[in-house]
């Protein structure tokens, strides 16, 4: 099975990932970029939704296994080109022209929460599923942009909460911080809602694209100036 694959509802692109807990690593970025280009070269398509086919979580953030293998080999080329990977995912969805509706089936964690955010609209189910930022608790901090996105998608005072206490927070609690668009049922909710919220749209790809990048022209820019930094100082004891 790919890792990411797509289909059509109509004008509606439905891309599913396929890889479990659908955590971030090089295939993974490499995989939804390409699925990006596909959806955007065919012209019927006027929206996107992100779902997982695994039952229990949507996206765990950055694969914890390649890393550690990496760092083990010493490899901070590979790493840092992981980590441009992920942002180019995110800035691919910021500038997307066209509605992306995130569809939380399951858990999401760190990177996997900042995907959601990157969304433009957010549904989640109510009867399973976490939406968490652990890096207070992993001793990761986020970079410029990742915080960016997360304003984007979070009021002020909820982001705070999110990012310094790293609890796990549940669809109504986001529902009501007005974070996601609905708190649905259950599973067959959640794609029922979301599916008829996107083919709602039938906006024209210019002016929606347009719209994005002057939007989310200050996050793009943090992924150029101010992400950086941080990513080449990085260095892994010996």
């Amino acid at each position: 099975m790919a890792i990411v694959e797509w289909k059509k509802e109509g004008s509606v692109a439905m891309l599913i990932m396929n890889n479990g807990e659908n955590r971030f690593n090089p295939a993974f970025n490499s995989a939804m970029l390409n699925t990006f280009d596909e959806i955007e070269a065919d012209h019927e398509v006027h929206s996107v939704i992100i779902s997982s086919s695994d039952t229990k979580n949507w996206s765990l953030g950055i694969d914890l296994n390649w890393m550690m293998e990496h760092i083990q080999i010493r490899d901070e080329k590979g790493i840092k080109d992981f980590i441009y990977g992920a942002n180019d995912v995110f800035k691919r969805i910021l500038l997307f022209p066209m509605p992306v509706i995130a569809a939380i089936n399951g858990h999401a964690f760190g990177d996997g929460s900042i995907l959601a955010c990157a969304c433009d609209f957010r549904f989640m189910k109510s009867d399973r599923g976490f939406f968490c930022f652990p890096e207070v608790d992993i001793d990761i901090p986020f970079l410029p942009s990742m915080l960016a996105q997360i304003s984007k998608a979070f009021p002020t005072y909820k982001m705070e909460e999110a990012i310094f206490t790293g609890k796990r927070m549940v669809a109504k609690e986001l529902e009501e911080s007005k974070v996601i668009v609905k708190a649905c049922q259950d599973a067959s909710e959640l794609m029922t809602e979301a599916l008829a919220f996107a083919a709602s749209f039938q906006k024209k790809r210019g002016i929606f694209g347009e719209l994005k990048k002057r939007m989310n022209h200050h996050i793009v820019e943090l992924m150029k100036k101010a992400d950086p930094p941080y990513i080449e100082n990085l260095h892994f004891p010996t």
